[in-house]
């Protein structure tokens, strides 16, 4: 006897199990960009908790670091209760996390400014170096990788594997004092060495302070790109669907810009995004050697003072990029995918 299968006689939970698989399939983007930024919230949440805790084993007191050795018991009652120090680890933790949300960040222990007020023009300056940096050092590692992969096995290929391996291998320290001694000092003396930015003014005020520090960052992520953007697109010029628009007579240019590229883009644009996380890591270092009034600078100088209320909110601002880096990088690749976009 035939079994009637009508949506009415199905359980109830495999109705809306089938309705959930369903509705992801037909809207893997959406799907997607939901469960990265739920993750996101969960990871926001564990820095927030970790860093706290972090800042809150450290040895000393901050009262104490901020008054000094000639401070009084009862100075540093006073302090400790402006500060919310003499409260509980949980009130403490409730009082800066709510803070984050209106905008209540206190002032920085060093120096007494509002921290936000400290931080937004840092956080200004390092997004303007990550960004140019970045975007310079992506169009010429994609366009060098290209290349080399058209040409493979060639001269330019071998030239550019080998300027890739030898980068790879240096710290961006090293790559920093080399550019600062070739063109800042002993060499040829035409950039300076130091891009000691003056107060009050922003990165776009001063653009041949950036030349240098933009130049070490570019060079730093450039192989990375470089060799993904070069294997990806060899195995694209070696798949089935380009011999077979060879076979039909495509001409070359179409064939290596409109079915090659396209699909070596989207595994390259995971490792573009990965290289622009690295900037906001390596960009402490950088911002350091050059003496760049950046974030990476301000953190280092945070934590040389302990100064708390900075720390915590460079290291949250951070993580925060890197959660939003990570979903752009698989937003973008899913788009560049289209197999990944297409509709199940």
């Amino acid at each position: 006897m035939a079994v009637d299968a009508s949506p009415e006689l199905m359980p109830t939970g495999a109705s809306l199990d089938s309705r959930k698989v369903s509705w992801s399939d037909d809207h893997p983007l959406l799907a997607l960009t939901g469960h990265r930024a739920a993750l996101g919230l969960v990871t926001l949440l564990a820095v927030s908790i970790l860093i706290f805790a972090a800042t809150e084993v450290l040895p000393g007191n901050a009262a104490y670091a901020v008054l000094g050795h000639t401070a009084t018991q009862r100075s540093l009652k006073t302090l400790e209760a402006q500060l919310h120090l003499n409260r509980g680890v949980f009130d403490q933790y409730w009082l800066w996390i709510s803070g984050l949300f209106t905008g209540k960040l206190g002032n920085s222990l060093a120096n007494g400014q509002p921290v936000w007020g400290y931080v937004a023009p840092r956080l200004v300056n390092s997004a303007v170096l990550v960004a140019i940096s970045g975007v310079i050092g992506t169009v010429i590692a994609v366009l060098i990788g290209a290349f080399a992969a058209l040409r493979k096995d060639g001269w330019f290929d071998h030239v550019t594997s080998v300027f890739s391996l030898t980068v790879s291998a240096l710290p961006e320290f090293v790559v920093a004092i080399v550019l600062i001694v070739l063109f800042s000092t002993d060499v040829f003396h035409v950039l300076p060495g130091v891009s000691l930015l003056p107060p009050g003014t922003y990165a776009w005020n001063a653009p041949m302070l950036l030349v240098l520090p933009v130049v070490t960052l570019v060079i730093v992520i450039l192989p990375h790109i470089h060799r993904m953007m070069r294997a990806a697109t060899i195995e694209a010029l070696e798949s089935d669907y380009v011999e077979m628009a060879q076979l039909k007579g495509v001409r070359r240019w179409r064939i290596v810009l409109m079915h090659a590229l396209p699909n070596a883009i989207a595994p390259t644009i995971q490792v573009i995004g990965l290289n622009f996380l690295y900037l906001a890591g390596g960009i402490v270092i950088i911002e350091d050697v050059f003496n760049y009034p950046g974030v990476g600078q301000g953190l280092v100088n945070a934590v040389s003072d302990r100064d708390i209320p900075v720390i915590q909110l460079i290291v949250v601002v951070l993580a925060a990029f890197y959660v939003f880096v990570n979903i752009l990088a698989d937003v973008v690749a899913m788009l560049a995918s289209p197999r990944s976009r297409a509709v199940r």
